[in-house]
């Protein structure tokens, strides 16, 4: 999939709603739980990018592989998928 980047709070809690990761290490049938479950519940800020074939976007699969959300200075991001180990990582931004 093609690069995303979204400013919108509604518009990114709407596309991780349809965010599946499957295969190696960290899984969710929908991200968007897990964005809210890390503090972020009006994210301003997602980047997407990448292509994992485990990853999949409203049932359909190679949805992006990184996904960096902000709100504020917590920032929420997944890595990985495909052939490597999905991890992720909250941070707070100084």
């Amino acid at each position: 999939m093609e690069p995303i980047t979204l400013t919108n709070s509604e518009e990114i809690l709407r596309l991780l709603s349809h965010i599946a990761l499957k295969g190696n290490g960290f899984t969710t049938e929908c991200l968007v739980g897990d964005t809210m479950d890390a503090g972020l519940c009006e994210p301003d800020y997602l980047n997407a990018s990448g292509t994992d074939p485990m990853a999949f976007y409203n049932g359909e699969p190679n949805a992006w592989a990184v996904y960096h959300v902000r709100q504020s200075k917590k920032v929420f991001m997944v890595y990985g998928g495909g052939s490597r180990h999905r991890t992720i990582h909250i941070a707070d931004t100084p």
